[in-house]
């Protein structure tokens, strides 16, 4: 087959040579060949012959099977035999090699995308290492990262728990840094957000409403959905925490406050082209204001079941019911800001009592346990077993002269033995 440039060749040279005669002495070129590329107006072209292969009936079965699942050439070997296919296991293996690529790469592809003003913030923990406390112990430290979609804002807290109460309390710090709420927060799928069952924390939800938010949470194993925390993670362990020291908690956050101020939100972001604070300074990010927002009371509620003692488990501690809930469901509130355990049953509150100082304590009131031990003692009294035993008949008793006997005549018998 004649390439393209052996074509341009014969064209030039009969330009400058001006006979066909001259163009096959310096070529080598028949001079048919030679008269077949001067009447052609472009150059040849290839096409492959149209070939089949044995795999084409099946190639979109493999196709979507493998992009949805990765499936081995084996395995999808054994799905289309039945279906006719009469081919090797080399024939899919040379097939998948194309496809591998294309996976790959839409496993890795992100789309970004840019959000309107005050519509979505993104929240993330962000594990900070273990450092030494004051008695020796290792303690570890966690960071809640918070970013505003649109104005690149960012808020970060330093904690020792990533538990409810301490996410919640950092949600309040972030909307008072921000000055408002988003309509919206998008989450992985932490377990202070989602619980086992994939439904979200109730506790959450009614902290979530009070403030006006949407909690969002992106697709399980695709962090990148929340990109722009991601990236603000790495940012605050690399521009901040790095190289430096700090005294305590209070320390940490303190500077972590002024590296805020003073750098990470008066930075010009490469991507939105102006400055993080901006936005907000000129209320362009159009927040729900946090000042129109009343205080908010962290309840947490967890049901129990009252035991045979009178007693609810909470905390790993034990407190006392009236005893005519024994069995039943009730709900465990602490309140008043960690400081009182109230237990109700349905709206009605049947016990309160001071929250336990430490571990493993019981909090019982005089009520309840002098109302258990009278239900106690009206118990009926245990009946006998529905069966008797009786010992009105002779026991058989041996004389001892008996065993007098016997042993005078031990002697006789180890003698005849």
């Amino acid at each position: 087959m004649l390439q393209t440039e052996e074509w341009m060749d014969v064209q030039l040279l009969f330009k400058q040579l001006g006979s066909i005669r001259a163009v096959v002495r310096e070529t080598g070129f028949s001079r048919n060949t030679v008269r077949q590329m001067l009447r052609s107006a472009s150059p040849p072209t290839f096409e492959a012959p149209n070939r089949t292969s044995g795999i084409d009936g099946f190639k979109e079965y493999l196709t979507n099977r493998f992009a949805e699942h990765g499936l081995s050439a084996e395995r999808l070997l054994g799905e289309i035999r039945p279906q006719g296919f009469t081919g090797s296991v080399c024939m899919i293996r040379r097939f998948l090699r194309k496809l591998r690529p294309l996976r790959a790469s839409a496993a890795t592809a992100t789309v970004r995308f840019e959000t309107a003003p005050g519509l979505q913030a993104q929240c993330d923990w962000a594990y900070c290492g273990r450092h030494a406390g004051r008695d020796g112990q290792s303690i570890s430290v966690y960071a809640l990262v918070m970013v505003l979609s649109f104005s690149r804002a960012l808020f970060v807290r330093f904690t020792t728990s990533m538990n409810l109460e301490t996410l919640i309390g950092a949600h309040r710090q972030a909307f008072a840094f921000f000055g408002g709420v988003p309509g919206q927060v998008l989450y992985d799928n932490m377990k202070q957000v989602c619980l086992e069952d994939g439904k979200l924390n109730p506790v959450f939800v009614d902290f979530a409403s009070h403030h006006g938010f949407a909690v969002k949470t992106c697709r399980v194993r695709r962090p990148r959905t929340k990109g722009k925390v991601e990236r603000m993670v790495d940012y605050v362990k690399d521009n901040f925490l790095l190289g430096r020291e700090f005294a305590d908690l209070d320390d940490l956050n303190a500077q972590g406050r002024a590296w805020l101020d003073n750098t990470a939100n008066v930075r010009l972001h490469a991507t939105t082209g102006h400055r993080p604070a901006d936005p907000l300074v000129s209320e362009r990010e159009h927040l729900t204001p946090i000042a129109s927002i009343r205080p908010y009371t962290l309840i947490e509620r967890h049901p129990r079941k009252v035991a045979a003692e009178s007693m609810v488990s909470f905390r790993s501690s034990r407190y006392s019911v009236p005893p005519a809930y024994v069995g039943r469901e009730v709900t465990v509130e602490l309140a008043h800001q960690g400081r009182s355990v109230v237990i109700r049953s349905g709206d009605a509150i049947v016990a309160e009592h001071p929250a336990a100082a430490k571990r493993g304590e019981s909090i019982t009131e005089k009520e309840h346990l002098d109302e258990l031990w009278k239900l106690a003692l009206q118990r009926a009294p245990t009946p006998l077993p529905s069966w008797k035993l009786t010992f009105d008949h002779d026991v058989a008793a041996t004389p001892l002269g008996r065993y007098d006997r016997v042993m005078r005549a031990a002697p006789a018998m180890e003698v005849a033995i």
